[in-house]
């Protein structure tokens, strides 16, 4: 049976539905509605089988639509909601209600919608976190850096049970070509086994109007080497990446910046990671 092709990082939103503040006229063609409906023939065109839908907002009614989505459309494979992790009977509550849907896979949290970059070192979201993986649950660590990738270790070493998969690669500085602190923050993350990575949001980390492929490599490069292919997946991120680069062409990025790899390590990164770490499977016809 052929592997499972996964996109293991995208977005829908509908403003009509669900209050979306940092979605502003000013972010240009992001300020639109983004459903299953418009995703689903460019997923179909590029073979991805199965995605991953990711919260888009800290909220519930989020992530009530997006398990409603998951409902209809057998393809979104999983889904990556919210809850309050700074409000321990909240999320308890929260988790009580969603825990138990068939797809609901685990959480996520808008860090950099937080005024303090170190929110996620406080001590009540450190026992939610602790709750999610007493739950079998995961965290999407959505670190930008410099204000929150640094502190990936930190809550990896004091939760060692909980599986954490970092967004985007902590929004690394594509754009002026550096890899400096950024890379000794990313090896120290690599360095927690229970610490997983997406390769995802790149094409929007560089230029938007003049990146290449040859911008993102040596950021794939240093990934792969720090987490090796069995600790990472790909994401599109859509429709955040459509800033930079339309569906089809963002998957061509990391195809070809993966083309010296084995296929083993392409599949990997193109399903069989994040079928492993999130329990995604085809669906039943």
């Amino acid at each position: 049976m052929p592997a499972l092709r996964i996109d293991a990082h995208q977005h829908f939103w509908n403003l009509n539905k669900v209050a979306y503040p940092w979605l502003t006229p000013d972010q240009g063609a992001l300020y639109a509605n983004y459903e299953p409906r418009h995703l689903d023939p460019l997923r179909r065109a590029a073979g991805i089988d199965l995605t991953l839908l990711v919260q888009a907002m800290n909220s519930l009614e989020d992530t009530v639509a997006m398990l409603t989505q998951a409902e209809d459309y057998p393809w979104i494979g999983g889904v990556m909601g919210w809850v309050p992790l700074d409000d321990p009977a909240g999320a308890r509550l929260a988790l009580a209600r969603f825990r138990h849907h068939p797809k609901f896979r685990g959480v996520r949290h808008l860090l950099h919608l937080e005024n303090d970059p170190a929110w996620i070192l406080r001590s009540a979201v450190r026992k939610n976190l602790r709750l999610l993986a007493e739950f079998g649950l995961s965290f999407d660590f959505s670190a930008v850096y410099p204000h929150h990738l640094q502190h990936v270790p930190a809550v990896a070493q004091a939760l060692p049970e909980l599986t954490i998969i970092l967004d985007h690669l902590g929004a690394p500085p594509i754009k002026t070509h550096e890899l400096g602190a950024w890379a000794d923050q990313l090896a120290a993350a690599a360095r927690c086994p229970n610490v997983y990575a997406k390769l995802s949001g790149l094409v929007t980390c560089a230029d938007h109007q003049q990146w290449t492929v040859a911008d993102l490599v040596p950021y794939v490069d240093f990934a792969l080497e720090h987490f090796g292919a069995d600790r990472l997946m790909f994401g599109s991120d859509w429709p955040v990446c459509t800033l930079a680069a339309d569906y089809a062409m963002t998957l061509a990025a990391l195809q070809q910046a993966l083309a010296p790899r084995t296929e083993a390590e392409r599949e990997a990164v193109f399903g069989g990671t994040a079928a492993r770490v999130y329990r995604l499977a085809a669906p039943v016809p």
